[in-house]
C-alpha cells in the first residue's frame, strides 16, 4: 500500500466517476422500476430473492443475508410488503421464527415487473458497456469483492 494518503488525480477521477454512476445508475433504475411497476427498489430486490428461493420461502435471517439489510430494516419492509399481499409471515413447526413467503400476488408482481427492469438495465448499462467491457467490468467487481473479503477478514481477526 502506498504511503501516500490522498488519492492521485487518475485515482480521484475513476473513484468519483464510480460514485457518481453507481448513484444516477440507481436512482434511474428505481425510477423506472416505479414507473413501470408501482414496486419500489426495496420491493424488487425481496421478491427477487424470495423468487429464487427454493418454495419461494426464506427463513429471515436468510433473506437479510442476501440483501445485506439490517434486522429492523428488513423487518419494516416485510411489513410494508405483507401489507400490500405481495408477502406473507408463515409460522414452520420447529423453528423458532416464521419464514417470509412470496405470494402469489407479489409472484405475479415479480414476473410483471421484471422484463421491463431487465430492458432498462440493457439500455443503460449492458448495452452501454459492450461485450467485451461487460466481461472485464464483471472481472473487476469480482476482483474488488475478494478484496473486500480479504479485508474483512483481517479485520474480524484484528478485532478477537
Amino acid at each position: 500500500m502506498t504511503e501516500e494518503p490522498w488519492l492521485d488525480e487518475t485515482e480521484q477521477q475513476a473513484w468519483r466517476s464510480f460514485l457518481s454512476m453507481k448513484t444516477r445508475l440507481t436512482r434511474y433504475l428505481v425510477r423506472q422500476l416505479q414507473e413501470d411497476s408501482g414496486l419500489s427498489g426495496q420491493d424488487y430486490e425481496i421478491l427477487v430473492c424470495l423468487s429464487e428461493a427454493p418454495e419461494r420461502r426464506m427463513r429471515a435471517v436468510d433473506l437479510g443475508e442476501e440483501t445485506q439489510w439490517e434486522k429492523s430494516r428488513l423487518s419494516h419492509q416485510v411489513s410494508r410488503m405483507e401489507q400490500r399481499g405481495l408477502v406473507c409471515r408463515e409460522r414452520v413447526p420447529g423453528l423458532r421464527f416464521p419464514e417470509v413467503v412470496l405470494t402469489e400476488q407479489g409472484f405475479e408482481a415479480i414476473a410483471k415487473a421484471a422484463p421491463a427492469h431487465a430492458a432498462a438495465v440493457r439500455t443503460v448499462f449492458i448495452d452501454a458497456l459492450g461485450e467485451r467491457r461487460l466481461s472485464q467490468f464483471a472481472k473487476a467487481c469480482t476482483a474488488i469483492l475478494d478484496r473486500l473479503d480479504e479485508v474483512e477478514e483481517e479485520d474480524e481477526a484484528d478485532s478477537c
